[in-house]
């Protein structure tokens, strides 16, 4: 199981079993902070009293560190390791409340014969687990699981239904049967035969309501929130850097960076050969005027279609999301310099910033019109010649019930159903918390969502396993937790349709960068999925589709099939859709 996860931590290895072999902790460290022997995983607390396995960084432990020195509490290293274990000792389970940062752990209390499993707020952090016939594994891959345990690789029907429906698998399901994984903000607590699962932390119930603030003081609010955060994820003793695609998010947290540091922050982006994928110019103009260290990837064709195979390796599971591809590679790049870089992560789902959020807003009267005049205009839609008429059309085609799934799907529920054989069920999580926002401001509901979907099982999942692929790590300051409380607790008269996009992280940064160097449409991190089709991908995928691949993942591969054939031959489909079925099939040939 170690030996799987030597990417996530090439420095050292470690392995502890207690004495009456009830238990075993394995590690693999990335050294960030005191890189001497001290910080060694698995770590001990009071002569084994107390074991620890542990992945990621608690960014205030410094602080808490301090505070259990009041409290009679000696250290031996200068980790954060030990900070969590001095604080567990302290606090109990109650120390989770303290902790700011992205973290998985699992740790080991001899005296209680508990262990207790923990993984972080926002789900920055992986956490897998299989339980079966008294023995609990867990690990931060799936992998990691498939090398150490029996687990049958028995696809779950649920889990590949919601693959085809969101383009991700969503927790706590994954895709096979016996493997969960540990949702964010939760727990897992197993004394004796008993295990239990807690929630600790709620984006809704955390959230500060600010509903009579004004802008200079949410301003003012958010200025000193963030400067905390960057400066807590600055510390390490490794080589620091930043990704800067020169858009919002990742502009503004270079340059707050670049105002902590006393020396020029080093960032890196990648240049892709089509313009219309490539940031490249902007991000030089913003890091030229911040004074950066900036380094530049050129990207080839080439160079990203060596990535594909690997895919399957990287993220275990069924994953549509292709701005895996130029993620890992702009790591990969980064890592040449720096062992931690920081990110602009989470900036959309906390401040509108997704252009989907704005049309959810604006379509809500069409998609209150009667059942015969939504079919309508779909039908006109699907004959427009573009991704955008195709995204109109299943929107408006899909079936009545939440107004913001069909934004979001993939495959619609017919398409699903034809090949699964059945209708799929809603995202726990997802379902979970759309039950809850009735009476809250519509315009609202997409980001609430996202943040426990969208954001953990596909973004927070794609940068974790494409930069640890590459032994990078990866800080996102704008997913502090509270960060995310406060911006969670403004009114949407502050960040909702009404105001530009990102309103707030605009202020902030028109203060520090001029506006006309970061003032563009939104571009993603997008990758040529069409001109693949047409070219490199073209005899793979005809190979997919002519063998067993899907077949073996338990799908009809009919509709496949026909949107694959309709567009070799000329018929204008979502390519998205078909590097879905494409990154499943190669999935199904790696793993199944």
């Amino acid at each position: 199981m170690i030996g799987t996860l030597e990417h996530r931590g090439p420095d050292d290895c470690g392995l502890w079993c207690s004495p009456d072999q009830r238990v075993e902790l394995g590690h693999r460290r990335l050294a960030i902070v005191d890189l001497s022997p001290l910080g060694r995983n698995p770590m001990s607390w009071d002569n084994g009293r107390l074991m620890i396995t542990f992945n990621g960084e608690i960014y205030n432990f410094r602080d808490l560190r301090a505070t259990l020195e009041t409290r009679g509490h000696r250290f031996r290293s200068h980790t954060d390791t030990e900070v969590i274990l001095a604080a567990y000792d302290q606090w109990g389970t109650d120390c989770v409340q303290h902790f700011v940062g992205m973290f998985a752990f699992a740790l080991w209390d001899a005296a209680r014969g508990r262990l207790w499993v923990v993984r972080d707020r926002l789900g920055k952090k992986p956490l897998y687990y299989t339980e079966r016939q008294g023995t609990l594994a867990f690990a931060s891959e799936l992998k990691a699981l498939l090398a150490g345990t029996d687990m049958a690789r028995v696809v779950d029907r649920q889990a590949l239904g919601l693959y085809l429906t969101l383009g991700y698998v969503p927790a706590p399901l994954t895709i096979f049967e016996g493997a969960r994984k540990l949702p964010p903000g939760h727990y897992m607590l197993v004394e004796g035969n008993r295990t239990q699962i807690v929630k600790y932390w709620d984006p809704l119930d955390a959230a500060a309501i600010h509903d009579s603030i004004s802008a200079e003081e949410a301003e003012r609010e958010l200025e000193r929130r963030l400067q905390v955060a960057v400066a807590e994820r600055r510390i390490a003793d490794v080589p620091l850097g930043a990704f800067l695609s020169g858009g919002i998010d990742s502009s503004l947290i270079v340059a707050i960076m670049a105002e902590q540091s006393s020396s020029p922050v080093q960032t890196h982006t990648i240049r892709f050969g089509s313009a219309e994928f490539d940031e490249a110019d902007h991000a030089a103009a913003v890091a030229r005027h911040l004074g950066t260290d900036h380094h530049e990837l050129l990207c080839d064709e080439r160079q990203m279609l060596d990535v594909i195979d690997r895919l399957p390796s990287i993220f275990d599971e069924p994953f549509a999301d292709s701005s895996a591809i130029p993620t890992y590679l702009v790591s990969r790049a980064a890592r040449g310099g720096v062992t931690v870089a920081l990110s602009g992560d989470g900036g959309d789902e906390l401040f509108f910033g997704y252009p989907r959020y704005r049309y959810f807003t604006q379509a809500q009267w069409a998609l209150n019109l009667p059942g015969p005049l939504k079919r309508l205009g779909a039908a006109v839609a699907r004959r427009g010649t573009t991704r955008r008429f195709r995204r109109i059309a299943d929107v408006l085609g899909a079936e009545a019930g939440d107004g913001y799934l069909p934004f979001i799907t993939w495959f619609g529920s017919e398409a699903v159903t034809a090949m699964m054989g059945r209708p799929t069920s809603a995202a726990p999580l997802y379902a979970a918390m759309y039950d809850r926002l009735a009476g809250r401001p519509r315009a609202t509901w997409p980001g609430l969502l996202d943040l426990v979907s969208y954001l953990p099982d596909d973004i927070l999942v794609k940068v974790d396993r494409a930069s640890m692929a590459t032994s990078l790590e990866l800080r996102a300051p704008l997913l502090d937790h509270r960060v995310v409380e406060f911006a969670l607790g403004l009114p949407p008269s502050l960040r909702g349709p009404a105001l530009p996009s990102k309103y707030l992280l605009r202020r902030l940064l028109y203060a520090r960068v001029p506006q006309a160097l970061v003032d563009r449409p939104k571009m993603g991190f997008g990758v040529p999925l069409r001109e693949w089709f047409h070219g490199p991908l073209r005899e793979r995928m005809d190979e997919y589709c002519s063998s067993d691949a899907f077949e073996v993942a338990g799908l009809n591969p009919a509709p496949i099939r026909r949107i694959w054939r309709e567009f070799k031959g000329g018929v204008e489909h979502r390519p998205d859709l078909l590097w879905s079925a494409y990154s499943l099939a190669a999935w199904s040939r790696a793993f199944l």
